[in-house]
């Protein structure tokens, strides 16, 4: 009982929590916590592991983009273009292009393909967060400001990760936070969007938050939690 108070007294000290590379060791030591300025600091150190993630993602990713264009410039072939889930689960399989088929060569007829798909991600979103209170999703940006939409879309996947009812719109950070770091957590969704970013901006820039939904989508199709169509 002795040494359980002892700890319960002598939470650990940031430089401890630096060292903990482990981010579900964060996780449950967050979930433990009551004291405020140890939860405090434990999501500083859930950011700063986090920052650290991604720094190393995109300059692994900066490195494989500058071997492609090396083997690019020497003449080799460029890699194919993936397609998406939500291409495939909105558009169904890609089409092959022929000789009769002008549309492929028309940039006007592309476009509103593009439109189609971030509209139906769009009421994709508004229909997985429709039953949420607060939520009222009608763009990219303003609908995201918050960050309960973000929230919203989470827990819909994941209910048992956070209680949604307790979350305050006035808290942005936190929502943020909360939203990013159990999207990762749970759907291995990484964190494109930086919350300091999104804390200096009033709206957010549409095309950052299209682009995290997009990858969101893909993490949910790839743990089978989100249908898609079969390719015939």
């Amino acid at each position: 009982m002795e040494a359980d108070a002892a700890v319960a007294s002598d939470p650990p000290s940031s430089q401890d929590l630096a060292a903990i590379q482990d981010e579900d060791v964060l996780n449950k030591m967050l979930d433990k916590a009551v004291d405020f300025e140890e939860r405090k600091m434990l999501r500083a150190a859930l950011r700063e592991l986090l920052k650290t993630k991604r720094d190393k993602r995109e300059k692994d990713r900066g490195s494989r983009q500058e071997d492609l264009k090396g083997l690019n410039q020497r003449g080799q072939p460029k890699p194919k273009t993936p397609v998406s889930p939500i291409q495939m689960s909105f558009n169904g399989p890609p089409k092959t292009a022929s000789s009769s088929d002008t549309s492929v060569r028309s940039p006007t007829a592309a476009a509103p393909n593009t439109k189609n798909v971030k509209q139906m991600l769009l009421d994709w979103c508004r229909a997985k967060t429709e039953p949420y209170e607060g939520v009222t999703i009608k763009n990219f940006s303003s609908s995201w400001s918050d960050g309960i939409a973000f929230c919203a879309l989470v827990h819909r996947f994941f209910p048992d990760a956070f209680e949604y009812s307790t979350l305050n719109p006035n808290n942005r950070r936190d929502n943020f936070e909360l939203a990013f770091t159990t999207a990762e957590k749970l759907a291995n969704c990484p964190p494109l969007l930086d919350v300091e970013d999104l804390l200096r901006m009033a709206e957010p820039d549409w095309k950052c938050v299209y682009t995290y939904i997009q990858e969101f989508y893909r993490c949910l199709v790839e743990k089978g939690l989100v249908k898609t169509k079969k390719r015939t």
